[in-house]
């Protein structure tokens, strides 16, 4: 019995899995690349994946270009690193070889770090701006179909066929933006107003809490306004102007960024448990949902899933992007870098948060499938 076997998953999950990683891999890494080899930094090896190489060649600067078996990640290797998580060399600190990464000055490495994870969001940006302008992004219109019977809404005087406006000052255009606004603010007052035949009404609504269960056992406490969504056959598809698409999409990105921080946030608050954390096999399902419901879907969950992996790189967490950022913030503060020995523990440190996350994610994926 293989892996995907064991939870039932169809081994098919792994094509648009592997397809949409790589991808997103190679943006990421080739962030890092560009800004590295525009200050002069000596490559070693840039690869897609980890483990034995099955193919790869040298470019006309000596870097060794590869694709490895296991697709689970990449690393661009620069002269006067250690590993692939770009820890220096002992002899790299204080060195003077203008190709050594590690004798770039201290903003110049900052640059080469934070341009992976701004790879992604680049990736992303594109790829909502172009869905946008090109194609037109379906959408429900916030009208109330129906009240939870004893719901919020209808306990503040909502009702059936109003159109929500706005939600505590947030213009709110579609179904989902309803969703989005009031997502982890259970228990909270919001004011809401709402078109009832061409005239503004405006709601105080005290959110209820609720928690549901998924269709893999996950369980999500969800801030409820009380009202249903109309049907599919109201579903609307609009195209924006370039310019407008652009900015819908930073705007898109931005509340992607601000829920993700927000639920970590009350992972540490004790307000959530961390069972929506989930590891490469609800990837693997979300990319294959995507690419059964067509190729645009699909280039679409590319584009949240690059945004994910950037914030992800941006976490403080030394081995990742932002743990080199802490790193070389503190070395900007001192004036030198911290010593070998304290880099090389704080990154086993980082390696091993790492591999807790992602034992985390796995186990979590294991459970909601086993269920």
């Amino acid at each position: 019995m293989d892996f995907f076997s064991f939870l039932n998953l169809p081994v098919v999950y792994a094509i648009p899995f592997l397809a949409a990683l790589t991808v997103i891999i190679f943006v990421h890494e080739l962030g890092h690349f560009l800004v590295a080899r525009w200050f002069g930094v000596a490559i070693d090896t840039f690869s897609i994946g980890f483990g034995h190489e099955i193919l790869g060649w040298y470019d006309r600067y000596g870097t060794r270009w590869k694709l490895c078996w296991i697709l689970l990640g990449g690393y661009v290797k620069f002269k006067g690193d250690a590993n692939a998580a770009s820890l220096p060399k002992a002899a790299s600190l204080g060195t003077l070889d203008p190709g050594n990464f590690h004798a770039k000055p201290v903003w110049q490495r900052a640059a080469v770090t934070v341009a992976g994870p701004l790879a992604n969001f680049i990736l992303a940006v594109l790829i909502f701006t172009g869905g946008y302008a090109f194609v037109g992004m379906p959408y429900l219109p916030p009208l109330v179909a129906d009240l939870v019977p004893e719901g919020a809404a209808k306990k503040s005087g909502i009702m059936v066929g109003d159109r929500i406006v706005s939600i505590d000052g947030r213009e709110i255009k579609s179904f989902q933006d309803i969703q989005e606004t009031v997502l982890f603010r259970g228990g909270q007052r919001v004011d809401v107003v709402v078109d009832r035949q061409g005239q503004f009404q405006n709601f105080t609504v005290a959110l209820q809490e609720r928690e549901e269960t998924d269709g893999y056992g996950r369980v999500t406490k969800l801030a409820l306004l009380g009202i249903m969504a109309p049907g599919r056959d109201t579903i609307l598809i609009e195209r924006l102007p370039l310019l407008q698409a652009g900015a819908k999409a930073v705007e898109r990105i931005g509340h992607i960024t601000a829920t993700t921080f927000k639920y970590v946030g009350r992972i540490f608050t004790g307000k959530e448990n961390g069972s929506q954390i989930g590891g490469v096999v609800s990837i693997a399902r979300v990319a294959s949902d995507a690419a059964s419901a067509g190729l645009f879907q699909f280039i679409l969950i590319i584009g949240l899933i690059s945004v994910s992996i950037g914030l992800i790189n941006l976490f403080p967490i030394p081995m990742l992007d932002g743990g080199h950022l802490v790193l070389q913030g503190i070395e900007a503060v001192l004036g030198k870098p911290l010593g070998a020995n304290v880099q090389e523990w704080s990154f086993r440190i980082g390696f091993s948060l790492v591999l807790m996350l992602m034992v985390m994610g796995l186990v979590n994926d294991i459970g909601w499938i086993t269920k």
